[in-house]
């Protein structure tokens, strides 16, 4: 017998975890430094101007005794430690220079996302999302939802709608999206882009692990979830009317975007309505899917790999 309400309450819970994660990534790169290395201190002393250093008397050469710490009688290189002379004429060790050491006054690397590698990222990204899918799978079969209330069909038909439909709307999208942005660029709103420049990979492995497997995951989970579940599920189950839902599911589609700012968060709340009338109307659940991949997919091509952007071509 299927338990609509269980489901319903799983899908509750993981829309809201997701909710949670998406606004402390965003808070995490909100709040790390805009210079781009938050690894190095800021009480660090910065270097004189060039002219202070130039005409300052030279200092007097302290005692040899006073680089002895008394406390452990070691000299001045300790076990580990390399002396380093810098511009402004102090010395430091290498451990005070290394990026991540916390001496208890530096922030850890790790709370930069923008430390993290691109395969760390990407593979951070791929964990999350493919969890978050494993579990709305399992809820699936444990309350024994019916395929057809994902809108999943096992036919050939069903996989032919799926691909093609899937990429003439993926295609359609994917245009409409990208001028979309550009244009309020254009006017003027703000529009972040800097996750997407970092899951961006630098070598043909990377693009390989971005659109064969993190891509597809991503896709498949955030259709699951926005659109099958919500939409789907909750209809078929509850008797609420699709549209609504598409509202309310579009509505936290958005939010869950909200790390690609102001912009971001309009063009992809009208992308997901989008999505979400495409699943009511055809009933597919693979053509959103496919959609959805391709709308991802081609962004990072375009931008990332071909380095190409619409609002040069709109102002040209």
């Amino acid at each position: 017998m299927t338990d609509w309400a269980t489901f319903a309450g799983i899908t509750g819970v993981v829309l809201v975890l997701l909710l949670v994660l998406s606004q402390l990534t965003q808070s995490a790169f909100s709040d790390s430094p805009d210079d781009g290395d938050s690894r190095v201190s800021a009480t660090e002393p910065s270097p004189e101007p060039a002219s202070e250093q130039n005409h300052a008397p030279a200092a007097a050469p302290e005692p040899a005794t006073d680089a002895v710490d008394s406390s452990d009688n070691r000299g001045p290189e300790l076990e580990g430690e390399t002396t380093l002379d810098t511009d402004d004429g102090l010395s430091r060790t290498a451990s005070e220079k290394t990026p991540g050491v916390d001496d208890g006054h530096r922030q850890p690397a790790n709370a930069d996302p923008r430390s993290l590698s691109t395969g760390e990222l990407l593979a951070n990204v791929a964990l999350s999302q493919g969890l978050f899918a494993l579990v709305l799978l399992g809820a699936v079969i444990y309350t024994a939802i019916p395929a057809d209330a994902l809108g999943i069909e096992f036919s050939v038909a069903y996989l032919e709608q799926g691909l093609v439909l899937g990429t003439v709307f993926g295609l359609v999208l994917y245009v409409a999206n990208e001028l979309s942005a550009a244009a309020a660029t254009r006017f003027g709103f703000e529009h972040d882009e800097q996750l997407r420049e970092l899951l961006a990979p630098e070598s043909k492995r990377g693009w390989l692990a971005l659109l064969v497997i993190v891509l597809p995951i991503i896709a498949v989970f955030e259709e699951l979830l926005f659109r099958a579940a919500l939409i789907g599920v909750i209809s078929a189950g509850f008797g609420v009317s699709p549209w609504l839902l598409a509202v309310v599911s579009s509505v936290a589609f958005a939010l869950g975007h909200g790390m690609q700012g102001s912009v971001g968060i309009i063009v992809t709340g009208a992308l997901g309505f989008v999505l979400a009338g495409i699943f009511i109307l055809t009933g597919s659940f693979l053509v959103v899917v496919v959609a959805h991949y391709l709308i991802n997919a081609l962004e990072f091509i375009v931008h990332e790999g071909l380095e190409m952007e619409w609002t040069q071509t709109l102002e040209s």
